[in-house]
């Protein structure tokens, strides 16, 4: 089975997922955004098979997510840093978090984000910097550049929609 590369579209939601889309390349992403930097490391904390590892760090180094650095000449031994890039997708794997924790733990919250100064739970919110405000599903709306003629169509139609519908309550950040 041929696989679309997905890092070639206008949209960056296609090309993020052509980079981490698979699932084992965000838990590696989650597991050295938790301090790992080993290739025996990630191998233990998530059970991945030696070939399937090596394969995907070597795909996340060469999008530019992690740095490959050595730290043994004899026998030749690497370490795995995240790199801006790497460290910027914290932003998704909190959210990944977030939503996780509402929708598909019925047990209860099997992981919760804690302020290291306070040690109240917090909770991960997409935040507007120029306005303070959060973002939620209501009250934006997807344009670019690269859209073709059927997204601006459907963007529009949903701007009208959105228009007509009342104003939504922006207090709960939705």
């Amino acid at each position: 089975m041929h696989k679309t590369d997905l890092t070639t579209l206008p949209c960056p939601i296609a090309r993020g997922l052509g980079v981490v889309g698979e699932w084992w390349s965000i838990l590696i992403l989650r597991e050295a955004m938790y301090g790992e930097t080993r290739f025996d490391g990630f191998q233990k904390s998530l059970g991945i098979a030696p070939n399937m590892l090596t394969r995907r760090l070597n795909e996340l180094v060469e999008a530019g997510l992690l740095a490959r650095r050595p730290y043994c000449e004899k026998p030749p031994r690497f370490e795995y840093v995240l790199t801006e890039a790497g460290a910027d997708f914290r932003q998704v794997t909190l959210s990944l978090l977030a939503w996780g924790n509402k929708h598909f733990t019925p047990e209860g919250k099997s992981v919760i984000l804690i302020d290291s100064v306070s040690g109240a739970e917090v909770h991960p919110v997409l935040m507007d910097p120029a306005t303070g405000l959060a973002i939620g599903a209501r009250h934006v709306a997807v344009a670019g550049p690269a859209a073709g003629e059927s997204t601006r169509t459907r963007m529009s139609r949903l701007a009208e929609r959105r228009a007509a519908a009342p104003a939504p309550d922006l207090s709960n950040g939705e």
